[in-house]
């Protein structure tokens, strides 16, 4: 998994080579193909396996008793961590694919729906905590933020130093508006 990694990140997955990887890997390209059946299953395991551990990274995160806003900070600050371990630009390389191949589509969307369902009910808490989320409901804000920072980080990975402060801050400013609300239904 860690060639895996690293030669999708050094080569994208349009010129990433199952071959490259065996190499890399110290194995014979027979058993890439016997555990995962090519590079597209190979690429969808290394996913797979840290979208799963990064989902519970932030479910233990959100589970915590401090204030929602200080958790939602958190969140952008794992956004680095992720940056750095590659994770953003596999699952982005894969969206990308799965534009035209159904499979890697269903297979990407059914990793973010873990993402979703946890936001959905981070977005319930706030609601109990907060009060009316307006006219939105858990599930809207749980879209409207997933594809916030989904779209953030396709915008980082471009590259470009001002859309990356843009979009952090950004980010960033949600959680002061999450501070603000908790702070006025404190008071109230």
């Amino acid at each position: 998994m860690e060639s895996a990694r690293s030669c999708l990140l050094a080569e994208g997955y349009a010129n990433l080579s199952t071959r490259k990887v065996a190499d890399q890997a110290g194995v014979s390209l027979s058993q890439i193909h016997y555990h995962f059946g090519g590079r597209q299953g190979m690429v969808l395991a290394l996913l797979d396996h840290e979208n799963a551990r990064l989902v519970d990274r932030q479910r233990q995160m959100y589970a915590a008793s401090e204030p929602l806003w200080r958790r939602y900070e958190q969140a952008c600050d794992f956004l680095d961590d992720d940056l750095a371990s590659g994770y953003v630009r596999v699952l982005q390389e894969m969206i990308a694919a799965g534009w035209s191949d159904a499979k890697v589509a269903q297979a990407v969307l059914a990793m973010l729906q873990g993402w979703l369902t946890l936001l959905e009910e981070v977005a319930r808490e706030a609601e109990t905590r907060i009060g009316s989320l307006g006219p939105f409901t858990a599930a809207d804000i749980a879209v409207l933020v997933g594809t916030s920072f989904l779209g953030g980080e396709a915008m980082i990975l471009l590259g470009d130093d001002g859309w990356t402060q843009r979009v952090r801050t950004a980010l960033r400013r949600v959680g002061d508006l999450i501070r603000t609300w908790e702070t006025s239904s404190a008071t109230a």
